[in-house]
């Protein structure tokens, strides 16, 4: 796999969810943060999204906002204190509930895709940790192609339940957020992965580890796999990865054991075998290391089975996009925000 496939899988919990909002008349709902990323695509119409000290970003028909450590946000039509300056933002499991009436006619509002990823945070990979807090990916002819296209075909799917919609969706959602992703690396002037991936040969020193962690890498073999001396890889890995090639190595085998023990019921053994390392005394000793617990117990935990320590709990429900697929939203009248 290569790098950015590696970073998505890592920390990747369970299926994505989504669906198609319509709005209309005047709104404001607050999605309170949680454990994942968030997405929101704008089909039609216009609203404002803005994080708490953040600056309000306005949103167009075909602009995309990637929010990838599950920023609290509030999604609006107007600019905060445009309409009302003492409004209260809803939140969306409420407003949900409370302003599912059907908006007949209205053909002057505000259509959008909204979803998440449930998301590990212990093992995200610096590529996605480097993401700022908002990704506003605004539509603009002949850019990101691809994107558009994933896009379309979601909402299309969205439209109506179709023979392997249970397939399609889910992957389609998967497919948006790389798409994302490869947007924000080729629009972004700033941040080091995008750096790294864009040089040829750090990007080819990482594409070997990630290839194969568990060969039996080495500075010389790396060096030989970019092409360059070994002290030229040293000083570029370095440089734009933030820590030497054979620390880095180290670090996303532990990571890749880390979703061996939740995605799978391999022994120990074979996963220190799978990961590169010569046993499983070798492997747990790295692994309490890097996450602070033995793989025995992170098993457990990540998996639900019962243990000394408790299961991670997931977040509340708060922008919940699973139980509203489809729904037509109206706005709440004033005196309820």
């Amino acid at each position: 796999m290569d790098v950015v496939s590696d970073a998505i899988s890592a920390m990747h919990l369970g299926h994505p969810r989504s669906n198609r909002l319509r709005m209309g008349g005047s709104w404001c709902t607050r999605l309170d943060p949680y454990d994942g990323a968030g997405f929101h695509v704008v089909l039609k119409g216009h609203c404002w999204l803005w994080t708490e000290g953040g600056d309000p970003v306005s949103l167009g028909v075909g602009d995309a906002v990637l929010l990838p450590h599950g920023t609290g946000h509030v999604i609006a039509d107007t600019p905060p204190g445009a309409a009302d300056p003492a409004r209260e933002p809803v939140p969306f499991e409420r407003w949900c509930a409370e302003a599912g009436a059907e908006v007949r006619g209205d053909r002057e509002g505000t259509e959008m895709l909204c979803g998440k990823y449930w998301l590990d945070g212990s093992r995200m990979h610096p590529l996605l940790a480097e993401l700022p807090e908002v990704v506003h990916l605004p539509s603009r002819v002949g850019r990101h192609l691809e994107l558009r296209a994933a896009i379309d075909l979601l909402a299309g799917e969205l439209d109506e339940v179709r023979p392997g919609s249970c397939v399609a969706l889910p992957n389609l959602l998967d497919l948006l957020l790389v798409y994302m992703i490869r947007s924000w690396m080729t629009e972004t002037s700033s941040g080091a992965w995008p750096g790294a991936l864009g040089d040829p040969v750090t990007a080819a020193a990482l594409r070997a580890m990630h290839a194969d962690p568990a060969a039996p890498w080495t500075n010389d073999r790396l060096a030989a796999e970019a092409g360059v001396s070994r002290p030229t890889l040293a000083r570029r890995f370095t440089a734009l990865v933030g820590r030497p090639p054979m620390a880095y190595l180290a670090w996303w085998r532990v990571v890749r054991a880390a979703g061996l023990l939740r995605d799978t019921k391999e022994t120990l053994a074979a996963i220190a075998t799978r990961v590169g390392y010569g046993s499983p005394y070798a492997l747990s000793h790295a692994f309490e290391r890097e996450f602070g617990t033995t793989p025995g117990r992170y098993r457990a935990q990540a998996t639900g089975r019962p243990a000394s320590v408790p299961p991670p709990q997931r977040p509340p429900g708060q922008g919940d996009f699973g139980d509203t697929a489809g729904r037509r939203l109206s706005a709440l009248p004033r005196a309820e925000r």
